[in-house]
């Protein structure tokens, strides 16, 4: 299977130009798109859902054709599978990574 690289997830604890806020997840978020090196930036709230590794450590995401196809590549799942608006989400950690997996509706 053909993986496409999508952008790294960069953990942060300032505020960054032109956040969005997810109420939901309780995340700061930027747009990677609109950075040079397809960074998004992440500054989380207290009481955010999402795992705690990936409130400190980047994650790198990754284009895939189905995530359920590749799961059991990755050592641990650490966020299921959900709906990310136009593709569908998953993180999972292989060799100590976090990778988001991103799978086109």
């Amino acid at each position: 299977m053909k993986y496409i690289f999508n952008h790294i997830g960069v953990p942060t604890k300032r505020v960054q130009p032109n956040e969005t806020y997810n109420d939901d997840m309780k995340v700061h978020l930027t747009d990677f798109e609109n950075h040079p090196y397809r960074f998004e930036y992440l500054r989380f709230e207290p009481g955010s859902w999402l795992p705690g590794e990936m409130q400190v450590q980047p994650h790198i995401a990754i284009e895939v054709n189905s995530i359920d196809a590749i799961l059991e590549d990755f050592d641990e799942v650490i966020v299921d599978k959900m709906d990310g608006g136009d593709v569908f989400l998953c993180f999972a950690i292989k060799d100590g990574v976090i990778f988001e997996l991103m799978e086109k509706k």
